[in-house]
């Protein structure tokens, strides 16, 4: 979009003046930002409403992605860079007074995701804008979101995150394209049902805008209201129907927990797809082109209800047989699984989804039925009982998601390999033709253009502009050899530093070295991500100093962020734990600044792009075969951030790409975490026995060492020799301290240091969304795309 800064000032004052009847100088910071979004929406309008028209007049086959998480991150700074008006607006604003960043920063993260799994949804929107996709994303309006994460006294308090207190300024409300969503009631195979409740699914568009191409696509989110129709309704029926999109990831802890999960999962899905076959019926003639005119992708198993969903719709209202409805369907349907963890892959008791959903479990008793009719005679009663979607007593929906598609993929080659051989061997064996893999990518231009601005203008300087195509960062590899370069990386990394060290002086009152080594693990707080073992690394680091106080160290700052599931008790010990050894540590004057742990509160998308440009060291220490692949990984990366990493996940390829010399793996391999488990001979005992450093700090978790945790304490340290250290932190401990010592030295030796970290940041470009979203559109969704210029 061409614009000139005369121009814009003048659309600003004008919008200013229009929104609140006054001058800019009365205008809050608030104030100014939902103007300057409301403006920027308005320069979007006619590519939004052109692309929409561009998709229907020429029959585009359109890709649905659904996902229960989206976490896009603030859009004012990404929508103007990928409209080309990034520069000219900095520039307004600044004729005017006025400052962007502080304006950027009012604007509120929306608490649509937990972490990588929503990130990656609004990295693959970015990606499908792009490349000229026809790309809609199906999702949920949270009014809260996740909770917003304060520390008292060391504890993870959650707190309701009020995100949408002044609206959303890129939403458009689409009352004419709302759908009813039924729950519970009495159903008959007629079929005819009584009783249901009726909820009203209300679509909240938001315009995703593409790079430089005056695409704009749409993610769609979906609030539950009341019908129009209830109008004497109880407060308890208003308050069951408003709870189902209040929150993200509501305490399944109990039954009331489970049923509100499930009621979210129906509800995005059943809308969703009403709304996707309405669209296509008002444009297409026959209900059997389906399947070559829509691709649905299921993001993890939460959107797994839209394949019943879809035979409902198919057979009840468009009066298919069942044969052809589920040919539509599963050519339509593909799966993405994330996760290697069992308890993750989601089960519903058969009673419950049975009275919440009647007519969906007849559907989905009608697939297993034929399932097991089908493949019994072929691969025999007990595979097929491993593998029906009903079992046990539960509704099994990763199951269900494989049978109901045509292709099923893992997000890295180890994480599909592990599909394959364990998580769904069987359903494998039954359709080995379905699996691929499609590792996952980043949106590079947000994590460098918009996170590392004095990076990306580094790249510019030296290889120009052309390496938004992501595979031409490559080209930066001479430059290895390149002194001048080098020093001007490693300004760049300092830069960063500093900023990251502002706002951890001015929001936690801790005052960090820019000259140390930034440590950084952010990631969900999970026992298998092992955020313990980077404690165990501070406090070695920690007693070594008080021991041999005159020795000369290397300075250090840890740096996590990291949010647990509210009723995970043992996440949330280790964050005591965590914020416990930080206050002892920092305020220890014996330690000074050589060595400061920073866990800062309520990670996001906006302070991930605060930390991950001043990271040094990547920790990428899940157990080896638990990371389906990891994005934060690829982020840091790009960042020019050296991974310490397992060999599990993305880290493998990481190596691969970047050269294993650069990087830091260690631990066990997946051949040896699976012979532990198939001979059951792992012993953490042994481990802390034949290690007195290790025991020591295993002890000062129980013996006072360490102030204010014994109930903390004794819950981890039993939790690693009791119980028997589930996820083998003792095995890896003494691997992981040797890569740790060596990174101290390397980084003593900055040119060097600074040459690994190039070769990161050109290998980098694999890992692009741009690059994976083209795979999944050329192998699954089968629907043609650009390459970016």
């Amino acid at each position: 979009m061409k614009l000139t800064c005369a121009q814009f000032k003048k659309d600003f004052l004008s919008e200013i003046e229009t929104l609140y009847s006054t001058s800019l100088s009365d205008t809050s910071t608030i104030g100014q930002f939902i103007a300057l979004g409301q403006l920027v929406r308005r320069y979007n309008s006619q590519s939004w409403t052109r692309t929409a028209k561009f998709y229907r007049d020429h029959h585009q086959k359109q890709v649905y992605y659904f996902s229960i998480e989206f976490l896009p991150g603030r859009l004012l700074a990404s929508n103007l860079l990928n409209l080309n008006l990034l520069t000219t607006v900095k520039k307004g604003l600044t004729e005017l007074g006025l400052d962007f960043e502080t304006i950027s920063q009012a604007e509120p993260d929306p608490a649509l995701g937990n972490g990588g799994l929503g990130r990656l949804a609004a990295c693959y929107m970015d990606a499908m804008a792009s490349l000229k996709i026809a790309g809609n994303g199906n999702g949920i309006r949270y009014r809260y979101g996740l909770f917003k994460q304060v520390f008292m006294d060391g504890y993870q308090v959650e707190l309701p995150d009020d995100w949408l207190h002044h609206g959303n300024v890129w939403e458009t409300r689409r009352d004419n394209k709302s759908c009813i969503v039924q729950f519970g009631g009495n159903v008959w195979l007629q079929p005819q049902s009584e009783n249901m409740e009726d909820v009203l699914a209300v679509p909240y568009d938001v315009g995703i805008v593409g790079y430089h191409n005056d695409i704009t696509n749409t993610l769609r989110l979906w609030s539950a209201e009341l019908p129009p129709s209830a109008t004497y309704s109880s407060q308890d029926q208003r308050d069951r129907i408003s709870e189902i999109t209040k929150v993200l990831y509501p305490d399944d802890s109990n039954s009331a927990g489970q049923q509100l999960r499930l009621r979210q999962e129906y509800f995005f899905s059943s809308a969703g797809v009403q709304s996707i076959v309405r669209d296509f019926c008002a444009t297409h003639h026959g209900i059997k082109l389906l399947g070559k005119k829509v691709a649905i992708h299921i993001n993890d198993t939460h959107p797994t209800l839209v394949i019943p969903e879809m035979m409902r719709l198919l057979m009840d209202e468009h009066h298919c047989s069942w044969e052809v409805a589920w040919t539509l369907t599963t050519q339509v349907m593909s799966y993405t699984n994330h996760t290697i963890l069992q308890e993750a892959l989601e089960t519903w008791p058969i009673d419950m989804f049975k009275n919440l959903l009647p007519r969906i479990y007849q559907i989905i008793a009608e697939i297993d039925r034929r399932y097991r009719e089908q493949q019994t005679p072929i691969f025999g009663k007990a595979l097929v009982d491993q593998t029906a979607p009903l079992g046990n007593g539960q509704v099994r929906m990763a199951y269900l998601a494989v049978i109901g598609s045509h292709s099923v993929n893992g997000v890295a080659p180890l994480h599909t390999e592990l599909l394959k051989t364990d998580v769904l061997r069987g359903l494998y064996q039954v359709y080995p033709e379905r699996f691929n893999n499609k590792t996952n990518g980043i949106a590079t231009r947000r994590w460098v253009q918009l996170a590392n601005q004095p990076l990306a203008q580094l790249i510019d300087q030296t290889i120009g502009s052309d390496w938004r195509q992501p595979d031409l960062l490559q080209t930066l590899l001479p430059y290895q050899q390149d002194d001048h370069f080098l020093y001007q990386l490693g300004q760049v990394k300092l830069t960063n530093k500093q900023a990251l060290a502002a706002y951890v002086q001015r929001t936690m009152g801790i005052k960090i070295r820019t000259d140390a080594i930034y440590d950084v693990q952010i990631k969900r707080l999970h026992a298998y991500k092992r955020q313990l073992l980077h404690v165990f690394e501070i406090l070695r680091e920690y007693f070594a100093i008080k021991d041999h106080p005159q020795q000369p160290v290397v300075p250090r700052v840890h740096i996590f962020g990291a949010k647990a599931a509210p009723s995970y008790h043992y996440a949330k010990a280790i964050i005591k734990l965590i914020n416990v050894v930080a206050d002892m540590v920092n305020q220890d004057p014996a330690i000074g600044d050589r060595l400061k742990i920073v866990f800062i509160p309520n990670y996001g998308v906006s302070i991930a792009e605060l930390i991950i440009p001043a990271a040094d060291v990547s920790e990428q220490i899940s157990t080896a075969s638990k990371e389906a692949s990891g994005t934060s990984n690829m982020k840091l990366m790009v960042n020019g951030a050296l991974s310490l990493a397992t060999y599990d996940g993305a880290n493998i390829d990481i190596m691969q790409a970047a050269g294993a010399e650069n990087e830091y793996p260690f631990g066990l391999k997946v051949n040896e975490v699976y012979d532990y488990y198939h001979r059951g001979n792992y012993h953490a005992a042994d481990f802390y026995d034949a290690d007195p450093e290790l025991k020591r700090l295993l002890d000062s978790l129980i013996d006072g060492t360490i102030p204010g945790i014994p109930t903390v304490g004794r819950e981890i340290y039993d939790s690693l020799l009791r119980y028997n250290d589930e996820f083998f932190v003792l095995a890896d401990y003494r691997a992981y301290v040797t890569q740790q010592q060596q990174i101290s030295r390397d980084f003593q030796n900055q040119p060097t240091w600074q040459q690994r970290s190039l070769a990161n940041i050109a290998a980098s470009g694999h890992f692009a969304a741009d690059l994976a979203v083209a795979r999944y559109a050329d192998d699954i969704w089968q629907v043609p795309h650009e390459r970016l210029n």
